[in-house]
C-alpha cells in the first residue's frame, strides 16, 4: 500500500527517493500520529521510525514556515544523534520553507538563543540543553504543535528525565510522540504526566 494522505511535498519527496511502500511500522503509526493522539511507537531496529518520526513532523507543519518560534521539538539522547538527525531531516526539507535548527552543546546558550530567536520551524536537542534555554528565557513554547522523543530509552538516566519533566511544564498543549525500542516502566511513567490517553503501537 502506498503513503496516502501525505502533503504534495512529502509525497514529492518520498517518489524522489523512490520510497513507494511503508514499512509495516509507518503503516500503523503515521495513521495514528496524523490524528493527534499522543503515541507510544515502539518497534525494533530498522523497522523505519526515523522516517516516520520525519514524515509525520512535515504533515504536522504543512512543509512551511510559521513565524518565529519552534512548532516541533525532537529531543535526542546526545549532540552527536542531534547533528545525525539533521543531515537526515534536511534531505526532507529541501525545497520546502521549513527552517531546521540543531543546538549543538559546545555553544554558549546566549548563541543558541540569538539563533533560534531569528525564526524556527524543527528544533533539535538533548533535554538538557532545552532546559537551559528555557531557564535563560531563551526559548518560546508557545506555538509548540509536536513534540517527539526519539529512540527514548536515554530517558532512563533520573537526571534526563527530570529534564524532560521541566520542560513540559512550560508546554500549555501539544501532541507527543515516544519512540523506542522496546517499552519499559520508565517509559509507562509518562502516562501520568504526558502521555494521557496515549496510543500504543508496536510492532
Amino acid at each position: 500500500m502506498p503513503f496516502k494522505k501525505l502533503h504534495s511535498d512529502i509525497k514529492e519527496k518520498l517518489a524522489f527517493f523512490e520510497i513507494t511502500t511503508p514499512t509495516p511500522f509507518q503503516s500503523k503509526s503515521i495513521p495514528f500520529i496524523k490524528s493527534g493522539a499522543n503515541v507510544y511507537c515502539t518497534a525494533p531496529k530498522n523497522s523505519g521510525k526515523t522516517t516516520a518520526l520525519i514524515l509525520t513532523t512535515l504533515q504536522k507543519l504543512k512543509c512551511e514556515e510559521v513565524g518565529v518560534a519552534p512548532r516541533a521539538i525532537i529531543l535526542v539522547e546526545n549532540r552527536e544523534r542531534a547533528f545525525e538527525l539533521e543531515e537526515t531531516i534536511l534531505k526532507y526539507t529541501r525545497h520546502t520553507s521549513l527552517r531546521v535548527y540543531t543546538c549543538d552543546d559546545k555553544f554558549h546558550i546566549e548563541v543558541l538563543t540569538s539563533e533560534i530567536f531569528e525564526g524556527v520551524d524543527i528544533l533539535i536537542a538533548t533535554p538538557k540543553t532545552v532546559c537551559k534555554l528555557l531557564l535563560s528565557e531563551g526559548l518560546n513554547m508557545t506555538q509548540l504543535k509536536i513534540f517527539n522523543i526519539e529512540d527514548a530509552e536515554f530517558l532512563a538516566k533520573s537526571s534526563t528525565y527530570t529534564d524532560l519533566m521541566a520542560i513540559t511544564q512550560s508546554i500549555h498543549k501539544c501532541q507527543y510522540v515516544v519512540y523506542s525500542e522496546k517499552s519499559n516502566t520508565m517509559l509507562k511513567r509518562l502516562e501520568t504526566n504526558i502521555m494521557q490517553y496515549s496510543k500504543t503501537v508496536a510492532l
